[in-house]
């Protein structure tokens, strides 16, 4: 993962993070991995609520912003607010891509991606590892 010398408002050691998430979640979370296509628990969820940062519980995302890309992972079309994550560039696996991580803690989440032609109201598919969120019900 690149470090990007940011000051974050949750912000733990190393060892701290490794006690607090399963290797998995570390794996992705801390390090920048990302799971496998089509495994994770919520890349067919469609239930209503909230995803929160897995690291650090910061509300990121809307089930009303999530859509059927059919990537096999979660997508969404919009954060819930612009300051809810970051934006990096990454240029590693020899391709330019924009990483997406917590604006809170900077765990790694995702990347996101534009021009892919969508029906959505964004033109922006922000592909999101299950295991970097959480979600939660919210009060109908």
């Amino acid at each position: 993962m690149h470090d990007t010398g940011r000051q974050y408002p949750v912000t733990l050691t190393d060892d701290q993070w490794r006690e607090r998430l399963t290797a998995a979640e570390y794996q992705v979370l801390r390090k920048g991995g990302t799971e496998r296509a089509f495994t994770g628990e919520y890349w067919d969820d469609h239930t209503e609520g909230v995803y929160a940062c897995r690291a650090c519980d910061a509300v990121l995302f809307r089930s009303a912003e999530k859509f059927d890309s059919h990537c096999g992972w979660p997508s969404f079309w919009a954060p819930m607010a612009g300051d809810r994550v970051e934006y990096i560039e990454d240029t590693t696996l020899g391709m330019r891509r924009v990483e997406v991580r917590c604006a809170a803690c900077g765990s790694h989440l995702g990347h996101v991606f534009e021009g892919e032609g969508y029906d959505t109201p964004t033109d922006q598919r922000f592909c999101i590892n299950s295991i970097s969120i959480r979600r939660e019900a919210t009060d109908s």
